[in-house]
């Protein structure tokens, strides 16, 4: 259920609301209030889950018109985001990038002050480590947090959150978070850990769909439908789920022996992809990219190796 002040019109905070009493007397409460600016579909599971778990909401968005629903369920809606901000000891901002988190979160500084904030807008490392500086310099407890399942997810077992920053800071808002998934991993201190895990399994997540979606280009221009070249995609899919595990321990243990496969035979098989793709004009950037890391990784003197030395020649650019 949501909370509202004397004379309050039920699901709307008026503008300006600053409240100054003490903002951690509810962080160990399972029934903690909580902020969430950003009402796109990410948005808005995040706050459908935190009134799910009993949890007072506040919600603004700056597009008006996207809560109605969470307003059915008992959510305030803000008129700005510092009146959100002002309800809730605890913020959470998902939107599209930081530069749309620095609109919001930056012109209410005075408003965050002693609150924390949970920023779960996916972004590069870097960015993340910028603003938890800020938020240090104007006194904001900062969480920055990345989400690695879609928005169905959320509010179940099957989701996933990773959070870095302030040990402190996780654990006084545990519970809270908690109510999001069913994993909720703290990664480390630095703010910007869990954008770096992030955008390395985004990486892998696309770079892997692109070239799905490439493969399926290719079937369709030599007549096959998606539908026939499915079981032996889910193939390749079964297969990566064993080389997966295999080129982590390779990578961390620097063991690229080659006897199973190399580096060579490899780009071997992609020159033929892209033979195949060029000759119905087919796009080939990606593959012409990856055949040049594979040749380049060849020209180091480690045509032998196992294709998974490849992540050395990456990490020289």
């Amino acid at each position: 259920m949501a909370i509202h002040s004397p004379g309050q019109v039920p699901g709307r905070v008026p503008d300006p609301v600053l409240d100054h009493s003490d903002t951690t007397s509810h962080t160990t409460s399972h029934t903690t209030p909580v902020t969430v600016l950003g009402m796109g579909p990410m948005g808005r599971a995040l706050a459908g889950a935190l009134l799910a778990a009993g949890h007072p909401v506040t919600v603004w968005n700056r597009t008006p018109g996207r809560a109605g629903e969470l307003v059915g369920r008992g959510a305030v809606e803000a008129e700005s985001a510092r009146s959100a901000i002002a309800a809730s000891p605890l913020v959470i901002v998902c939107v599209i990038d930081y530069a749309a988190v620095d609109a919001i979160v930056r012109p209410a500084a005075d408003a965050l002050r002693g609150r924390t904030l949970v920023n779960l807008t996916a972004d590069s490392p870097d960015r993340a480590r910028a603003t938890a500086a800020w938020a240090a310099e104007h006194g904001v407890g900062y969480l920055d947090g990345s989400i690695l399942t879609p928005a169905t997810s959320i509010g179940t077992d099957a989701a996933t959150l990773i959070y870095s920053g302030p040990e402190e800071e996780f654990a006084a808002h545990r519970a809270a978070l908690a109510a999001l998934g069913g994993r909720s991993d703290h990664l480390g201190t630095d703010p910007g850990r869990a954008a770096a895990f992030d955008v390395a399994v985004l990486d892998f997540a696309w770079t892997a769909v692109s070239g799905y979606l490439h493969g399926l280009a290719l079937a369709r221009a030599e007549g096959i439908t998606a539908a026939q070249l499915l079981p032996y995609s889910q193939g390749i899919v079964s297969l990566l789920g064993h080389i997966v595990p295999l080129y982590a321990e390779r990578a961390d243990t620097d063991n690229h022996a080659g006897d199973v496969s190399n580096v060579t035979s490899i780009a071997a098989g992609i020159e033929h992809v892209l033979h195949a793709s060029a000759a119905r004009g087919l796009d080939t950037g990606v593959l012409d990219a990856a055949l040049a890391v594979a040749r380049r990784a060849i020209a180091e003197g480690h045509g032998r190796d196992d294709f998974s030395r490849v992540v050395d020649t990456v990490r020289k650019g």
